[in-house]
């Protein structure tokens, strides 16, 4: 009687530990997920962004040569 306490209570703590690993594997797998997403929808944006940055930059450089090419006296 006492070896099947024995067994049943190391059984319980067998299945407790388990349970505690995949509810640890869970959370690590729900990070990683959560990482791996995050850096799929912030790539397209930031490269967005440069393109972005670039045209803007691009079209002021335009504007000032034209306004550069209208003040500058003729010869």
């Amino acid at each position: 009687m006492a070896n099947e306490t024995a067994n049943d209570f190391s059984g319980a703590i067998n299945n407790l530990v388990e349970a505690v690993g995949k509810l640890g594997q869970m959370q690590i797998d729900m990070i990683t997920s959560g990482i791996k997403s995050a850096t799929a929808a912030f790539e397209p944006l930031s490269k967005t962004s440069s393109e972005l940055t670039g045209n803007v930059i691009k079209g002021v450089t335009e504007v000032l040569q034209n306004v550069t090419a209208a003040v500058t006296p003729k010869k």
